[in-house]
């Protein structure tokens, strides 16, 4: 078994054994708390840019399948694991984890102190690293990470987001939620996409929409000309700062549909980030950010907690909020801002997943709010 070495660049150095692709790559080093989920965390282009470490000791016993996918390919930079189940059991496994990083040309790591890692990672923050089975020379792999360009200030959903216009019509369901559809024709939701899972617009058809999506670049004239009944803003990998174009685009949305015309905005997670940044919040870099499907976030408006799937690294500062918008979910474990609406508009964006996949249901919810503001 070849071995591979991860470099932080704070001179840290792990070895463990290569598994799935051989080679050397960089990213941002960062953790996830689910016990499962590994091939939706694999495939979200959230995690684009970065490495990923899971919490759980035993990941790849249930295999991989082509229906636990939350894009076209694995987005991860690279893996670590404390222990790779290569003893694959379950009865919609179409393949091993090993064959499938492989096959993608993702890097692995696994018998690493995953435990110590994160511990590293929680006192010192999210550090930059380097994965390698090429060159295994600790002083040169934590030179590399120094130099590795690292997250802060990059624009990386253009990497990730579709390049053309398309519609969407698979749901989770075979048909609609019940109520969901009504008598008349189906409400239009154009879909930002800046790197969208694709639990999303599946929630969106099973709430009786039909969803057209539109890549995040997109103007706000070539939006409108889409005449839509709602607009939904995705989730996605990068710093929000430097996605000045998509904020102009989501300031201006704000002012010519949802003023004129009611039309309401919804944004989850990077959209809720570019969403603040449009009404004048500003946005920071979390120390290492919320990774998981466990964690606990309260509703300001009915004092209901949630637990919930999330995958971020940055959050909008509440102290710059303007007085016309409003907080309206905090996170339980650091008390950052996880929702955010403004008090006359149907605009509105939590900072977590309620599509889940994988994690809980009791965010669902925000789905049906959303198809209850559409007019149609």
């Amino acid at each position: 078994m070849d071995i591979a070495k991860l470099a932080l660049e704070n001179g840290r150095v792990f070895t463990g054994a290569a598994f799935g692709a051989r080679g050397e790559i960089d990213g941002e080093v960062v953790f996830n708390t689910s016990m499962t989920g590994y091939q939706e965390i694999l495939t979200d282009p959230s995690y684009h840019g970065q490495i990923v470490a899971m919490t759980y000791p035993l990941i790849g016993n249930y295999g991989v399948n082509s229906v636990d996918v939350e894009s076209g390919r694995p987005w991860v930079r690279g893996f670590l694991v404390r222990e790779l189940s290569r003893s694959v059991s379950n009865y919609r496994s179409e393949g091993s984890l090993e064959e499938y990083l492989t096959s993608h040309g993702i890097l692995g790591i696994e018998g690493i102190d995953t435990r110590a890692l994160v511990k590293l990672t929680r006192e010192r923050g999210a550090l930059k690293g380097v994965i390698s089975t090429i060159d295994l020379d600790d002083e040169r792999l934590v030179k590399k990470a120094i130099d590795s360009p690292g997250l802060v200030g990059r624009d990386l959903t253009r990497e990730v987001m579709p390049d053309r216009i398309s519609t969407w019509d698979e749901g989770l369901h075979e048909h609609p939620s019940e109520g969901a559809r009504g008598t008349g024709p189906l409400p239009h939701v154009v879909a930002l996409d800046f790197g969208m899972k694709w639990n999303i617009p599946r929630h969106l058809v099973d709430q009786g929409c039909r969803v057209t999506v539109v890549p995040g670049s997109s103007s706000a004239d070539v939006i409108m000309e889409l005449k839509p009944d709602a607009i939904f803003l995705s989730n996605g990998p990068s710093d929000p700062e430097p996605l000045v174009d998509a904020t102009r685009v989501v300031a201006k949305l704000i002012r010519v549909a949802s003023e004129s015309s009611g039309i309401p905005i919804f944004g989850i997670c990077l959209g809720h980030q570019i969403l603040g940044q449009a009404f004048g919040a500003k946005t920071f870099k979390l120390k290492f950010g919320h990774r998981g499907a466990n964690h606990p976030v309260r509703d300001e408006r009915t004092g209901r907690v949630e637990i919930t799937t999330q995958n971020h690294g940055f959050a909008v500062d509440p102290a710059s909020l303007p007085a016309d918008v409003v907080p309206t979910h905090v996170n339980l474990n650091d008390h950052t801002l996880e929702g955010l609406r403004h008090r006359r508009l149907p605009v509105w964006s939590v900072q977590y997943h309620p599509e889940a996949s994988a994690g809980p249901h009791d965010s669902q919810y925000l789905f049906q709010e959303f198809r209850k503001a559409m007019r149609s």
